[in-house]
């Protein structure tokens, strides 16, 4: 057992450690149920609940956010077109977030998927050195989808 300052008491029975709880005016919380014997400590479980909120909001206000951005293509896009895309392809990638890349048919050009699928290509090889392909290309409808995350 161990109380509220940090030190060790030794081992007591169950009556004993909540005797010494209740006349500190404290909780008695199970810290190791694991262990042999188990180990409980005095402390306050609402400031302890507490902390441990506190700890995790940090926690997660720290952790990464990764987004998953999109950027819309055509088959026929042109080539000054195609490279801002790329360029914006390449800037959510150095953010740290995922793309996908979208290709829009129109019409007939739905017959044609390979167009598409060579313009992802090229997409993807232009960010090669920053950018891994996390889904391969795929048809979903008049849509053609590939998602590309960024090298760690």
């Amino acid at each position: 057992m161990i109380d509220d300052e940090g030190e060790q008491l030794g081992i007591l029975s169950l009556q004993d450690a909540l005797a010494a709880a209740v006349e500190r005016g404290l909780d008695l919380v199970e810290v190791s149920p694991t262990a042999k014997p188990p180990v409980c400590r005095i402390m306050d479980y609402g400031k302890f609940k507490y902390q441990q909120q506190k700890r995790a909001a940090e926690a997660k206000k720290k952790a990464a956010r990764v987004e998953l951005k999109e950027v819309k293509l055509r088959p026929k896009t042109e080539v000054h077109d195609f490279e801002v895309k790329v360029k914006n392809v390449r800037r959510f990638l150095e953010e740290g977030n995922k793309v996908k890349v979208t290709i829009m048919f129109r019409g007939r050009e739905v017959t044609h998927p390979e167009f598409g699928r060579d313009l992802l290509k090229r997409v993807s090889e232009k960010v090669a050195d920053i950018g891994l392909i996390e889904f391969f290309p795929s048809m979903q409808g008049r849509f053609m989808h590939m998602v590309l995350s960024p090298k760690k």
